[in-house]
Order: structure tokens, then sequence, then C-alpha cells
């Protein structure tokens, strides 16, 4: 598996990002509505889960946990939903230019 590398931490690529060509990746029952929207659950499942994980290490730093591991995690977090309201928004823009389009 590839990572990222940021000063020093590494960020797991996603799936979606490592395949270049989705057609030949699905299935032949498969619809592309279902894979987009599957595709969307997981990425949300993930911020929530590292959200989550950011929770948890901060509650440990009240009991006396390590603060470089809540610092990681809080930025972690910070940059995956960062990350998740950008493609939040570019969907909304992509919407809205369909919508414009005259038939």
């Amino acid at each position: 598996m590839s990572d990222i590398k940021i000063n020093g931490s590494s960020l797991e690529v996603p799936q979606q990002l490592k395949s270049t060509n989705k057609a030949a990746d699905k299935g032949a029952g498969e619809s592309g509505a279902g894979g987009f929207d599957a595709a969307l659950n997981e990425a949300f499942t993930k911020v929530n889960a590292i959200q989550q994980e950011a929770d948890k290490a901060v509650a440990d730093l009240t009991k006396g946990g390590d603060v470089t591991n809540a610092v990681m995690a809080m930025q972690k977090a910070d940059m995956s939903f960062q990350l998740m309201v950008e493609v939040r928004n570019r969907l909304l823009t992509a919407y809205d230019e369909v919508m414009r389009m005259q038939v």
C-alpha cells in the first residue's frame, strides 16, 4: 500500500484515488450510481472514524496521555474534515452546473 508522507507522518491514500479507470474496476452487473454512493459512504465512514480517534486521543490526554498523539490526531481529523467539505463544495458546484444546462 502506498503512503503519502507529510512532515514525517504518513497518510493512507484511499483506494478510490489509486484507481484511474473506474469503469474497468466495476463488474458488469454493478451500476455507476451504486459505486459512487458506496464510495461516498465509505469516505464519510472513514472521516467519522478519524474524528472519533481524535476525540479518544483528547480524552486520553485529559487522563495524562501523550500531547503529541493528541495533536497529531486532531490535525489528521481537521485535514480529513476539510477535505470532505471541499469535496462536498465541488459536488455542489458540479450539480449547479448540470442544473443550468439547457436540454
